[in-house]
């Protein structure tokens, strides 16, 4: 990891020295910013994911350090003494630094699986309605004839693809919690 303290990250954003700090940065697996300002701490995330392409996650704990949260891909906020100010501007919160790991690991793995099973999901939907549509015209010779009534194609829409897709997101766990905590690796 890298510790970098305020009055050296001033420096370090400058043009001249962005290069190189970015390549070292790219060798870390972590770095850690103490005693930076508020503008310094948003310069740095954006400059990351900007620059980098690379996903970034900021936590936070206090008012100082809402511009951080909002600049970075996912923020966090801790709810803490300092206030609700980086809860509120956060997309995700928790009550204690402590559950960060959780909050990663396992609620990161069941989401981004539940969203690609959901896309797929709704794909294919979309695909055997349209291939039904498609069949249904030379059917009817092409004449543009609607196949279903407005009422069947809500209810098709609301009841038979939106209820499956609830209860799956859910309910679907592919793995237990307790095996995405001892192995890292497999978010």
């Amino acid at each position: 990891g890298l510790v970098i303290d305020g009055r050296t990250l001033e420096h370090v954003l400058h043009d001249s020295l962005q290069s190189v700090f970015l390549e070292l940065t790219e060798k870390c697996r972590a770095v850690v910013c103490c005693r930076a300002t508020p503008l310094q701490k948003s310069v740095l995330v954006r400059l990351v994911r900007n620059k980098l392409k690379a996903m970034t996650l900021a936590v936070g704990d206090g008012a100082n350090d809402v511009s951080m949260i909002q600049v970075a891909d996912t923020g966090v906020g801790i709810l803490g003494q300092e206030g609700m100010q980086a809860v509120m501007a956060s997309d995700f919160a928790v009550s204690q630094f402590r559950h960060l790991r959780k909050l990663l690991l396992v609620h990161g793995h069941w989401c981004y699986t539940r969203l690609t099973n959901m896309v797929l999901y709704y794909f294919y939907k979309n695909v055997a309605y349209v291939n039904l549509l498609f069949w249904y015209q030379f059917f009817c010779g092409f004449s543009g004839t609607s196949m279903t009534d407005y009422w069947i194609l809500i209810l098709f829409n609301l009841l038979f693809t939106s209820v499956p897709p609830i209860i799956y997101g859910v309910l679907d766990k592919d793995v237990s919690a307790e095996i995405l905590m001892q192995l890292p690796q497999l978010y």
